[in-house]
Protein backbone atom coordinates (compact mmCIF):
# COMPACT_ATOMS: atom_id res chain seq x y z
CA UNK A 1 0.00 0.00 0.00
CA UNK A 2 2.90 2.51 1.12
CA UNK A 3 4.74 1.71 -2.17
CA UNK A 4 1.58 2.64 -4.60
CA UNK A 5 0.78 5.83 -2.57
CA UNK A 6 4.59 7.12 -3.07
CA UNK A 7 4.54 6.03 -6.52
CA UNK A 8 1.13 8.11 -6.87
CA UNK A 9 2.95 11.20 -5.37
CA UNK A 10 5.98 10.74 -7.90
CA UNK A 11 3.51 10.70 -10.60
CA UNK A 12 1.48 13.52 -9.58
CA UNK A 13 4.96 15.88 -8.23
CA UNK A 14 5.79 14.86 -12.14
CA UNK A 15 3.27 16.14 -13.67
CA UNK A 16 3.04 19.72 -11.22
CA UNK A 17 6.74 19.84 -12.19
CA UNK A 18 5.71 19.83 -16.09
CA UNK A 19 2.93 22.39 -15.50
CA UNK A 20 5.62 24.20 -13.76
CA UNK A 21 8.65 23.81 -15.60
CA UNK A 22 10.52 26.48 -17.78
CA UNK A 23 13.82 26.17 -19.81
CA UNK A 24 16.23 28.33 -19.64
CA UNK A 25 15.50 29.80 -23.18
CA UNK A 26 11.44 30.36 -22.02
CA UNK A 27 10.09 26.81 -23.25
CA UNK A 28 7.49 26.23 -20.89
CA UNK A 29 5.73 22.68 -20.31
CA UNK A 30 2.30 20.97 -19.61
CA UNK A 31 0.44 18.50 -19.79
CA UNK A 32 -2.98 18.33 -21.77
CA UNK A 33 -5.85 15.59 -21.82
CA UNK A 34 -6.66 15.65 -25.10
CA UNK A 35 -8.52 11.76 -26.80
CA UNK A 36 -8.39 9.41 -24.26
CA UNK A 37 -4.36 10.51 -23.13
CA UNK A 38 -2.23 12.48 -21.36
CA UNK A 39 -0.24 14.68 -23.96
CA UNK A 40 2.98 16.63 -22.76
CA UNK A 41 3.31 19.61 -24.76
CA UNK A 42 6.34 22.14 -24.83
CA UNK A 43 6.04 25.80 -26.29
CA UNK A 44 6.75 28.94 -26.51
CA UNK A 45 5.30 32.16 -28.02
CA UNK A 46 2.32 34.25 -28.91
CA UNK A 47 0.86 34.82 -32.21
CA UNK A 48 -0.52 32.09 -34.55
CA UNK A 49 0.43 28.80 -33.72
CA UNK A 50 2.73 26.37 -35.63
CA UNK A 51 2.56 22.84 -34.57
CA UNK A 52 5.84 21.24 -34.91
CA UNK A 53 5.36 17.08 -35.12
CA UNK A 54 8.63 14.57 -33.69
CA UNK A 55 9.74 11.60 -35.70
CA UNK A 56 11.85 8.77 -34.53
CA UNK A 57 13.89 8.63 -32.18
CA UNK A 58 13.07 11.94 -31.12
CA UNK A 59 11.03 13.96 -29.03
CA UNK A 60 9.49 17.48 -28.66
CA UNK A 61 13.30 18.24 -28.06
CA UNK A 62 14.40 17.59 -31.66
CA UNK A 63 12.03 21.22 -32.40
CA UNK A 64 14.13 23.25 -29.47
CA UNK A 65 16.16 25.44 -32.03
CA UNK A 66 12.69 26.00 -34.15
CA UNK A 67 10.40 26.67 -31.48
CA UNK A 68 13.09 29.75 -29.95
CA UNK A 69 13.54 30.74 -33.32
CA UNK A 70 9.70 30.95 -34.39
CA UNK A 71 8.97 32.67 -30.74
CA UNK A 72 11.14 35.48 -31.54
CA UNK A 73 9.32 36.24 -34.80
CA UNK A 74 5.78 36.65 -33.23
CA UNK A 75 4.92 32.76 -33.55
CA UNK A 76 3.32 30.56 -31.03
CA UNK A 77 5.62 26.97 -31.29
CA UNK A 78 3.56 24.02 -30.20
CA UNK A 79 6.05 20.68 -29.65
CA UNK A 80 4.07 17.52 -28.50
CA UNK A 81 5.84 14.61 -27.26
CA UNK A 82 3.63 11.99 -29.61
CA UNK A 83 1.57 9.20 -27.84
CA UNK A 84 3.83 6.61 -26.18
CA UNK A 85 6.91 9.02 -26.82
CA UNK A 86 8.75 10.83 -23.68
CA UNK A 87 6.44 12.16 -21.32
CA UNK A 88 3.12 11.60 -23.17
CA UNK A 89 1.54 8.41 -21.65
CA UNK A 90 -0.17 6.35 -21.95
CA UNK A 91 2.55 3.89 -23.62
CA UNK A 92 0.77 2.33 -27.59
CA UNK A 93 0.07 -0.62 -28.10
CA UNK A 94 0.14 -1.81 -32.25
CA UNK A 95 -3.62 -1.64 -32.82
CA UNK A 96 -3.69 2.10 -31.13
CA UNK A 97 -0.71 3.41 -32.96
CA UNK A 98 -2.82 4.18 -36.44
CA UNK A 99 -2.51 7.65 -38.37
CA UNK A 100 -5.97 7.54 -37.26
CA UNK A 101 -4.95 7.68 -33.32
CA UNK A 102 -2.28 10.16 -34.08
CA UNK A 103 -4.11 12.87 -35.84
CA UNK A 104 -7.13 12.35 -33.62
CA UNK A 105 -4.47 13.73 -31.15
CA UNK A 106 -3.23 16.38 -32.74
CA UNK A 107 -6.71 17.52 -33.52
CA UNK A 108 -7.49 17.30 -30.01
CA UNK A 109 -4.73 19.54 -29.29
CA UNK A 110 -5.42 22.12 -31.81
CA UNK A 111 -9.11 22.59 -30.37
CA UNK A 112 -7.69 22.49 -27.24
CA UNK A 113 -5.10 25.34 -28.01
CA UNK A 114 -8.14 27.47 -28.70
CA UNK A 115 -7.89 28.08 -32.85
CA UNK A 116 -9.45 26.68 -35.86
CA UNK A 117 -6.23 26.17 -37.90
CA UNK A 118 -2.75 25.92 -37.66
CA UNK A 119 0.99 26.11 -39.78
CA UNK A 120 2.00 22.60 -39.28
CA UNK A 121 5.86 21.44 -39.79
CA UNK A 122 6.68 17.86 -39.14
CA UNK A 123 10.11 15.17 -39.79
CA UNK A 124 10.50 11.96 -40.27
CA UNK A 125 7.60 9.91 -38.61
CA UNK A 126 6.06 13.63 -38.28
CA UNK A 127 6.11 14.30 -41.64
CA UNK A 128 4.11 11.15 -42.83
CA UNK A 129 1.54 12.16 -39.43
CA UNK A 130 1.40 15.40 -41.16
CA UNK A 131 0.86 14.19 -44.65
CA UNK A 132 -2.25 12.37 -43.58
CA UNK A 133 -3.41 15.21 -40.79
CA UNK A 134 -3.43 17.51 -43.91
CA UNK A 135 -5.37 14.47 -46.67
CA UNK A 136 -7.94 14.00 -43.12
CA UNK A 137 -8.79 17.29 -41.71
CA UNK A 138 -7.22 19.87 -44.07
CA UNK A 139 -9.72 22.16 -42.87
CA UNK A 140 -7.59 22.16 -39.68
CA UNK A 141 -3.90 23.86 -41.29
CA UNK A 142 -3.29 26.72 -43.50
CA UNK A 143 0.13 25.60 -44.90
CA UNK A 144 2.52 22.48 -44.14
CA UNK A 145 6.34 22.52 -43.77
CA UNK A 146 7.64 18.58 -43.85
CA UNK A 147 11.05 17.87 -43.99
CA UNK A 148 13.11 14.70 -44.82
CA UNK A 149 9.91 12.35 -45.80
CA UNK A 150 8.14 13.16 -49.16
CA UNK A 151 4.76 12.32 -49.77
CA UNK A 152 4.14 8.45 -50.20
CA UNK A 153 0.99 7.52 -52.52
CA UNK A 154 -1.01 4.44 -50.95
CA UNK A 155 -0.02 1.14 -53.39
CA UNK A 156 -3.18 -0.39 -53.43
CA UNK A 157 -2.11 -4.05 -54.63
CA UNK A 158 0.98 -3.91 -52.63
CA UNK A 159 1.61 -3.92 -48.41
CA UNK A 160 4.21 -1.80 -47.19
CA UNK A 161 6.06 -4.35 -44.86
CA UNK A 162 5.85 -6.80 -48.27
CA UNK A 163 7.39 -4.06 -50.38
CA UNK A 164 10.42 -2.65 -47.93
CA UNK A 165 11.23 -6.27 -47.54
CA UNK A 166 11.21 -7.67 -51.26
CA UNK A 167 13.54 -3.78 -51.68
CA UNK A 168 15.47 -4.30 -48.81
CA UNK A 169 15.67 -7.60 -47.43
CA UNK A 170 15.15 -8.68 -44.04
CA UNK A 171 17.78 -6.65 -42.11
CA UNK A 172 16.64 -3.65 -43.17
CA UNK A 173 15.69 -1.85 -40.22
CA UNK A 174 12.01 -1.35 -40.64
CA UNK A 175 11.77 -4.95 -40.80
CA UNK A 176 13.79 -5.57 -37.80
CA UNK A 177 11.52 -3.68 -36.44
CA UNK A 178 8.61 -5.43 -36.62
CA UNK A 179 8.55 -8.16 -34.32
CA UNK A 180 7.06 -6.89 -30.91
CA UNK A 181 10.06 -7.11 -28.14
CA UNK A 182 12.54 -8.43 -30.74
CA UNK A 183 14.24 -4.72 -31.41
CA UNK A 184 13.92 -4.20 -27.78
CA UNK A 185 15.36 -6.44 -26.19
CA UNK A 186 18.35 -5.97 -28.49
CA UNK A 187 18.64 -2.26 -27.35
CA UNK A 188 18.84 -3.92 -24.04
CA UNK A 189 21.91 -4.92 -24.47
CA UNK A 190 23.32 -1.56 -25.09
CA UNK A 191 23.12 1.11 -22.99
CA UNK A 192 20.41 3.86 -24.17
CA UNK A 193 22.41 6.87 -24.78
CA UNK A 194 24.91 4.84 -27.46
CA UNK A 195 21.42 3.15 -29.02
CA UNK A 196 20.58 6.94 -29.41
CA UNK A 197 23.95 8.05 -30.79
CA UNK A 198 23.93 5.38 -33.34
CA UNK A 199 20.50 6.16 -34.68
CA UNK A 200 21.01 9.82 -34.22
CA UNK A 201 24.19 10.26 -35.80
CA UNK A 202 23.54 8.32 -38.93
CA UNK A 203 24.46 10.29 -41.95
CA UNK A 204 24.99 7.98 -44.85
CA UNK A 205 22.58 8.09 -47.48
CA UNK A 206 22.42 4.08 -48.16
CA UNK A 207 19.53 2.32 -46.25
CA UNK A 208 20.03 1.50 -42.78
CA UNK A 209 20.85 -2.18 -42.31
CA UNK A 210 20.94 -3.88 -38.97
CA UNK A 211 22.53 -7.08 -39.02
CA UNK A 212 21.19 -9.91 -37.12
CA UNK A 213 23.41 -11.76 -34.62
CA UNK A 214 25.59 -8.68 -33.61
CA UNK A 215 24.98 -5.73 -30.97
CA UNK A 216 23.46 -3.11 -32.10
CA UNK A 217 26.36 -0.59 -31.27
CA UNK A 218 28.90 -2.55 -31.81
CA UNK A 219 30.38 -0.70 -34.36
CA UNK A 220 30.67 2.32 -31.75
CA UNK A 221 32.04 4.52 -30.16
CA UNK A 222 30.31 7.16 -31.71
CA UNK A 223 31.62 10.39 -32.17
CA UNK A 224 29.08 12.95 -31.45
CA UNK A 225 28.71 16.17 -34.96
CA UNK A 226 28.95 19.84 -33.86
CA UNK A 227 24.73 19.90 -33.67
CA UNK A 228 24.45 17.19 -31.00
CA UNK A 229 25.74 17.26 -27.92
CA UNK A 230 26.39 14.85 -24.76
CA UNK A 231 24.03 17.24 -23.07
CA UNK A 232 21.08 16.43 -25.99
CA UNK A 233 21.54 12.75 -25.96
CA UNK A 234 21.50 12.16 -22.17
CA UNK A 235 18.22 14.48 -22.17
CA UNK A 236 16.42 11.77 -25.03
CA UNK A 237 18.36 8.63 -23.10
CA UNK A 238 16.56 10.04 -19.62
CA UNK A 239 13.26 9.48 -21.12
CA UNK A 240 13.92 6.47 -23.03
CA UNK A 241 15.01 4.63 -20.34
CA UNK A 242 11.96 5.89 -18.26
CA UNK A 243 9.52 4.69 -21.11
CA UNK A 244 11.12 1.89 -23.36
CA UNK A 245 11.12 2.10 -27.05
CA UNK A 246 8.03 0.27 -27.57
CA UNK A 247 5.36 2.98 -27.85
CA UNK A 248 7.47 4.34 -30.86
CA UNK A 249 8.52 1.00 -32.44
CA UNK A 250 4.80 0.24 -32.98
CA UNK A 251 4.47 3.16 -35.23
CA UNK A 252 6.56 0.89 -37.65
CA UNK A 253 4.35 -2.04 -36.25
CA UNK A 254 1.08 -0.25 -37.47
CA UNK A 255 2.47 0.19 -41.28
CA UNK A 256 0.17 -2.98 -42.31
CA UNK A 257 -2.36 -2.17 -40.11
CA UNK A 258 -2.87 1.85 -41.36
CA UNK A 259 -2.19 0.39 -45.15
CA UNK A 260 -5.31 -1.50 -44.62
CA UNK A 261 -7.26 1.51 -42.55
CA UNK A 262 -6.92 4.47 -45.35
CA UNK A 263 -7.61 2.44 -48.86
CA UNK A 264 -10.41 4.85 -48.76
CA UNK A 265 -7.72 8.07 -49.62
CA UNK A 266 -5.92 5.63 -52.30
CA UNK A 267 -5.52 8.62 -55.09
CA UNK A 268 -6.36 11.14 -52.49
CA UNK A 269 -4.12 14.58 -52.91
CA UNK A 270 -2.84 16.84 -50.41
CA UNK A 271 -4.69 20.41 -51.08
CA UNK A 272 -2.66 22.43 -48.47
CA UNK A 273 -0.14 24.64 -49.23
CA UNK A 274 3.38 23.07 -49.38
CA UNK A 275 7.21 23.18 -48.73
CA UNK A 276 9.48 20.09 -48.39
CA UNK A 277 12.95 20.18 -46.73
CA UNK A 278 15.35 17.35 -47.55
CA UNK A 279 19.37 16.87 -47.24
CA UNK A 280 21.15 15.46 -50.18
CA UNK A 281 22.34 12.84 -47.53
CA UNK A 282 19.36 11.56 -46.49
CA UNK A 283 18.74 8.25 -46.41
CA UNK A 284 14.95 8.81 -47.76
CA UNK A 285 16.24 10.94 -50.30
CA UNK A 286 18.04 8.35 -51.54
CA UNK A 287 15.67 5.04 -51.21
CA UNK A 288 14.72 3.92 -55.32
CA UNK A 289 12.60 6.50 -57.14
CA UNK A 290 12.40 9.16 -54.46
CA UNK A 291 14.33 11.98 -56.35
CA UNK A 292 12.31 10.72 -59.52
CA UNK A 293 9.25 11.21 -58.44
CA UNK A 294 10.33 14.64 -56.05
CA UNK A 295 12.18 16.16 -59.20
CA UNK A 296 9.73 14.44 -61.88
CA UNK A 297 5.74 14.77 -62.18
CA UNK A 298 4.65 12.48 -59.18
CA UNK A 299 5.31 14.63 -56.54
CA UNK A 300 3.45 17.67 -57.87
CA UNK A 301 0.42 15.40 -59.17
CA UNK A 302 -0.08 14.51 -55.03
CA UNK A 303 0.33 17.48 -53.87
CA UNK A 304 -0.87 20.05 -56.35
CA UNK A 305 -0.18 23.04 -54.27
CA UNK A 306 2.97 22.14 -53.63
CA UNK A 307 5.36 25.46 -54.09
CA UNK A 308 8.98 24.98 -52.91
CA UNK A 309 11.21 21.62 -53.03
CA UNK A 310 14.30 22.46 -51.23
CA UNK A 311 17.47 20.19 -50.94
CA UNK A 312 20.05 20.76 -48.82
CA UNK A 313 23.63 20.05 -49.62
CA UNK A 314 25.78 17.64 -47.46
CA UNK A 315 23.06 17.50 -44.99
CA UNK A 316 21.72 13.79 -43.54
CA UNK A 317 18.17 13.23 -41.87
CA UNK A 318 18.26 15.44 -39.17
CA UNK A 319 18.38 18.31 -40.78
CA UNK A 320 16.38 20.27 -38.50
CA UNK A 321 19.16 20.05 -36.28
CA UNK A 322 21.86 19.73 -38.99
CA UNK A 323 20.81 22.99 -40.04
CA UNK A 324 18.97 24.49 -37.72
CA UNK A 325 19.10 28.38 -38.00
CA UNK A 326 18.64 27.85 -42.40
CA UNK A 327 15.35 24.95 -41.19
CA UNK A 328 14.14 27.86 -39.55
CA UNK A 329 14.48 30.26 -41.63
CA UNK A 330 13.09 28.10 -44.43
CA UNK A 331 10.06 27.28 -42.12
CA UNK A 332 9.93 30.69 -41.23
CA UNK A 333 10.25 32.48 -45.10
CA UNK A 334 7.61 30.09 -46.26
CA UNK A 335 4.90 30.84 -43.39
CA UNK A 336 5.03 34.30 -43.14
CA UNK A 337 3.02 34.55 -46.57
CA UNK A 338 0.06 33.28 -45.38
Amino acid sequence: MMEDMKQKLLIILMVYALFQLKTSEGIEHRMVYVNGINMHVAEEGQGPVVLLIHGFPELWYTWRHQIVSLAAKGFRAVAPDLRGYGDTKPSTAVNNSTYFHIVGDLIALIDNLGVEKVFVVGHDWGAVIAWYLCLFRPDKVKALVNLSVVFQPRNPSRKPIETLRAIYGNDYYIIRFQEPGKMEAEFAQCSTANVLKKLLTYHNPGPFIIPRNTSFSSDGPYHLPSWLSEEDVNYYARKYNQTGFTGALNYYRALDLNWELTAAWTGKKVEIPVKFIVGDLDLTYNSPGTKEFIHGDGFKSYVPFLEEVVVMKGVGHFIHEERADETSAHIYNFIEKF
